[in-house]
């Protein structure tokens, strides 16, 4: 007799001439051992699946033993199990899985559910966003719509519904499910760095920016696969389709003109695909490094005929002015004194000192001789 002691929380195989004898619980067993031929094999009993290779071999020879000591989990192309360890649901098995677990007690049980629904349940979903660590994890399509969005759901690529602000979840068994999660308020799109010729051969580089929204998003997906892509090649299109067809001159000296006629062929083209421009701005136009620096040349000289023009006219007046007090002077003697004054007075204040000599009199009779 051999004896053999299989503790707490183990399961012993005895093995002779490579097949299985014996299923050994818990305690103190004694076989009979003729020739010390008997193997034992000791497994834990820890919630862990059974190895494939041993899971296969028990069921084909020793079924008695997988339905009093094991479980048995064999799905079926149709069927999805969930395991629930210590009643806490902790995995989700995909169809056509084949596992085998020993028994530990009642703290290991599985239960299953036929496929074909897509919705998930709003209990399980609840689970299973608030368990992050649930093994199984890839079969479902989680998704939370926030605030002043919509979600747009695809089954198998094709537009189904709009979901509107809260928690979904679906099955990815069967079918492919998508959500696209679409901001509704005004949103903005950027075309940067556009690099476009004039009608006269000049190099622009352009950035724009557009504001719009979605006017029906059923429609702007039932007919574009990417709506936000076709806006930005619309705008490009149209951009370079207006900055040809016009010269350098007639861009910069009406800059709201690209954004008139950006707006109005833009809102043509998109209105049919559910799409609203609001409107439209140039941000930037920036000119060549060589073509900055004659424009630069031209508007200094531009500025410079106006300064001299100016500056002709303000002497030509000052001439005139000139012309018209000798007048005045010529034929009122009073006046020709009292500018002689004024013109002694602005003198007076540019001398430190004054030397009068034969009194204050004598220099103003002696200074202007007046005519009777």
């Amino acid at each position: 007799m051999k004896k053999i002691t299989v503790a707490q929380g183990q399961i012993a195989l005895t093995e002779k001439n490579g097949n299985f004898q014996h299923i050994l619980m818990a305690g103190e067993h004694k076989i009979h051992d003729w020739f010390n031929k008997v193997a034992v094999t000791l497994y834990t009993l820890n919630h862990e699946p059974i190895d494939e290779k041993l899971a296969e071999h028990l069921r084909q020879y020793h079924p008695e033993w997988v339905a009093e000591y094991c479980i048995d989990i064999n799905l079926l192309d149709n069927e999805i199990a969930f395991l629930y360890l210590h009643n806490n649901l902790s995995e989700i098995l995909a169809p056509a899985t084949r596992r085998l677990y020993w028994k530990v007690s009642d703290t290991l049980r599985v239960e299953t559910q036929q496929t074909g629904e897509i919705v998930i349940p709003q209990m399980l979903m609840n689970r299973l966003n608030t368990k992050k660590r649930i093994q199984g994890r890839e079969l479902t399509l989680l998704v939370q719509i926030p605030a002043w969005h919509v979600g747009v759901l695809k089954i198998d690529g094709v537009v189904e519904t709009l979901l509107s602000p809260g928690k979904y979840g679906y099955w990815c068994i069967e079918h492919t499910p998508e959500v696209e999660v679409i901001d509704t308020r005004l949103l903005a799109l950027d075309v940067s760095g556009q690099e476009i010729l004039t009608k006269d051969k000049v190099t622009l580089r352009i950035n724009l920016s557009a504001n719009w929204r979605y006017s029906d998003i059923l429609l702007a997906y039932a007919k574009l696969s990417q709506p936000v892509d076709y806006l930005y090649r619309e705008l490009q299109f149209a951009l370079r389709e207006i900055i040809g067809t016009r010269s350098l001159d007639e861009l910069l000296e009406n800059k709201q003109l690209i954004d008139e006629l950006m707006l109005q062929q833009i809102t043509h083209c998109v209105t049919e695909f559910g799409l609203t421009v609001e409107s439209i701005g140039v941000k930037d136009i920036i000119l060549p490094g060589d073509m900055r620096t004659i424009l630069s040349q031209v508007v200094e000289a531009e500025k410079a005929a106006q300064a001299n023009v100016i500056r002709r006219r303000e002497e030509t007046a000052a001439t005139r002015s000139l012309l018209n007090t000798a007048k005045v002077m010529e034929n009122n003697p009073i006046a020709l004194r009292l500018k002689e004054l004024e013109t002694l007075e602005s003198i007076a204040h540019r001398i430190d000192q004054i030397s009068v000599y034969g009194g204050l009199d004598q220099v103003l009779n002696g200074l202007v001789k007046i005519k009777e």
